[in-house]
């Protein structure tokens, strides 16, 4: 751009003054012109989707938890419901590393680069070039046959600097139209962004609820095979006494070897959690054993679920906002489709010096122009600009119906987690009831057999009745916790923007205005 300045500014005022008016005047009646048709855009205006929605939800909506003390506000990450430190930990170390994150992050950028060259597209665009040809003349050639006809052995030189523009003018919309598209697809692409990070946030906390579920499971089993040793202890000392007989001590060895055996499997799950957290949140699998490997209690409510009307679920989600937006970027396509119907209007300009010698390249008469204006209509395409409306239009119409599809399955999401939670929490409080009997029992039991007045036989089945109900208490708790986690996601987890997403759309934008 510098070295054309300074070409323009080493012209001769005549050449730079000359036609001046001339080329105002038209490029001013071309600008009156487009102005006046500027209003016309082809192509179906957006009106979004308004689905039925219910008055509430058919699932009664209970308490989260009898100790919640205040319900959730919808300013809270839903995360933070659940009052585990260790658990906040783990999602901000994943905000800030998590592989899926960094591709739905990178596919924003994307977006937004597309956007703004269908934005480009509605502007002039200007080329400017310089040359130098030396040319030799064949004796083989007649004289004025390009490249070589000068003339046996004359030679000539060609010294060329100009620039050249060109803009369409968007009559009838359709690069408006793009840009239109344009921006429905890329709050699509950010809206999908959101559904990446609800399912990864959601994920590590089903993982980390399934690891200090197999960690209660696993300190169920050592509680259960403590008593169980106990027993065989007991069993031995009777036996020894001639109280007891061979086979109460072999049936008591076979059951702590049972819960033995089970160990080594929670064990295993144990660890396989950790390390399918780690990979979630992207660091190396075993980074996280030092911080994950002491037991934990299961995360439990600590208040309860704005869960809020069905409707709300409509801006809550950001699968249904992201196919909203693909419905109104497929119908604003109809109107680019529709506006090769009509003519393009096109205004271009060709500007430059040109001469055969250096001494007089930079003077007036080496100068050289062109300007005006260009109509270019599809006359006769059999059919093909119809067609691609016909598809435009089919397209509309599969992302009507997939947002129609998703507002239906965020419903049904959201009843199932409903009635699951509701049920979890029933079943765990009978579940609790059930432990408590089975403990006592096992108390009687074992003090009847010590007493001689009841047989072994009893114990053992109390204490296996006690140790299938404490590892189904604990699978329920674990499930309860589950059922909440899979509530959050069925509501579309934060009611806001994640701080992670809010600070990468503030530097994108940051971005986007540097480069305009």
């Amino acid at each position: 751009m510098a070295r054309l300045s300074e070409l323009a500014a080493a012209w001769p005022p005549s050449l730079r003054h000359s036609r001046r008016r001339r080329v105002t005047a038209i490029a001013a009646s071309v600008a009156v012109w487009s102005g006046l048709l500027a209003g016309c855009t082809v192509g179906p205006d957006y009106v979004p989707p308004k689905p039925v929605m219910p008055a509430s939800y058919t699932e009664p909506i209970s308490s989260t938890s009898s100790a919640a003390k205040q319900p959730q506000t919808s300013d809270d990450a839903w995360w933070k419901g659940f009052g585990d430190a260790t658990l906040d930990s783990l999602i901000a170390d994943a905000l800030h590393s998590a592989p899926d994150l960094a591709v739905a992050e990178a596919r924003i950028r994307e977006a937004r680069a597309l956007r703004g060259i269908a934005g480009a597209d509605q502007y002039p665009s200007a080329d400017a070039g310089a040359q130098y040809d030396r040319t030799h003349g064949s004796a083989n050639v007649p004289v004025g046959v390009p490249p070589g006809g000068l003339g046996p052995g004359a030679n000539g030189n060609l010294w060329q600097a100009g620039f050249d523009a060109s803009w369409e003018i968007d009559v009838f919309g359709g690069k408006r139209r793009g840009v239109e598209a344009a921006d429905a697809s890329y709050q699509a692409i950010v809206a999908d962004r959101g559904d990446v990070e609800l399912t990864l946030l959601a994920e590590i906390a089903r993982n980390y609820i399934e690891l200090r579920g197999v960690q209660r499971q696993l300190a169920v089993a050592r509680s259960n095979l403590s008593i169980q040793q106990d027993s065989l202890s007991l069993t031995r000392s009777q036996f020894d006494a001639g109280l007891a007989s061979r086979l109460d001590v072999l049936r008591a060895q076979a059951q702590v070897s049972d819960t033995e055996a089970a160990i080594p499997t929670f064990e295993a799950n144990e660890r396989a959690s950790i390390y399918r957290i780690g990979a979630l949140i992207g660091h190396p699998p075993e980074q996280l054993l030092a911080q994950l490997d002491t037991p934990q209690a299961i995360p439990a409510p600590v208040a309860d679920v704005p869960v809020g009307l069905p409707s709300d679920l409509l801006r809550r989600r950001p699968d249904i906002r992201a196919a909203e937006r693909r419905i109104a970027a497929a119908n604003a396509r109809i109107g680019v489709a529709q506006a090769d119907l009509y003519p393009h209007f096109s205004l271009t300009g060709v500007a430059g010096l040109e001469s055969l010698n250096a001494s007089t390249f930079l003077t007036a008469p080496s100068r050289y122009f062109s300007i005006g204006p260009s109509i270019n209509w599809l006359i006769f395409d059999a059919g093909k600009v119809r067609f691609e409306m016909h598809a435009e239009e089919a397209r509309t119409d599969q992302a009507a119906a997939a947002y129609q599809r998703i507002v239906l399955g965020a419903l049904r999401d959201v009843e199932t987690a409903l009635v699951s939670y509701a049920q979890s929490k029933v079943r765990h409080e009978r579940l609790a009831a059930e432990v408590t009997a089975d403990r006592e029992a096992v108390t009687i039991a074992t003090r009847l057999y010590k007493q001689g007045l009841n047989d072994f036989l009893s114990v053992l089945d109390a204490e296996r009745s006690l140790y299938a109900a404490d590892d189904k208490l604990a699978q329920s708790e674990r499930d309860t916790a589950l059922s909440l986690v899979a509530l959050y996601k069925a509501l579309g987890g934060g009611w806001h923007a994640s701080d992670s997403l809010r600070m990468f759309e503030h530097n994108i934008n940051n971005v986007g205005q540097n480069f305009q």
